[in-house]
């Protein structure tokens, strides 16, 4: 599966080069079963903290800004079409998260991503099980980038490092 990427930025918003969003994308695509010649298609568009929180509020209805947003194509079945959906990805929220957090921001931006493709993808976390699923599978993406267990803490990771 090889995925045509979008990516919509404004130039004074500070995010990732267009070359790591690549890496990411594909790495998720790659990590699913899917037909190897399949050619989805997906936008990446990378916003502000006020955009975020009016489609945040808009889509979930829900005040305040959110880190990523996933929209899937809703595309009838009969209808032939790779169209997979579009990420927004708040960059202010992101950096503000992996400093809080104790994250190196690039490992939690390819975290988000991974997330919203998983989530055009069709996998969720609305169950216990659907959860565990999509955060093991995030977790193996990550680790080709080098990067922890995103769900585990930084205390966590700490302690899993001592002997």
């Amino acid at each position: 599966m090889t995925p045509v990427l979008h990516i919509e930025r404004d130039d004074t918003i500070e995010a990732p080069e267009d070359d790591s969003f690549k890496r990411w994308v594909n790495a998720t695509c790659s990590a699913i079963d899917a037909d190897a010649n399949a050619r989805p298609e997906l936008s990446i568009r990378i916003s502000d903290t006020d955009e975020m929180t009016q489609l945040n509020q808009r889509f979930r209805d829900r005040p305040g800004p959110t880190n990523v947003l996933s929209f899937p194509a809703d595309i009838p079945a009969d209808v032939a079409c790779e169209l997979l959906g579009d990420i927004v990805i708040c960059s202010p929220l992101v950096l503000k998260e992996a400093r809080e957090q104790g994250k190196s921001p690039a490992c939690h931006w390819a975290h988000l991503t991974v997330h919203g493709v998983l989530h055009l993808l069709g996998y969720d976390h609305e169950t216990a099980d659907a959860a565990e699923n999509m955060e093991h599978l995030e977790t193996q993406i990550l680790q080709q980038f080098g990067c922890p267990d995103p769900y585990l803490s930084v205390d966590d990771t700490q302690r899993a490092d001592l002997p």
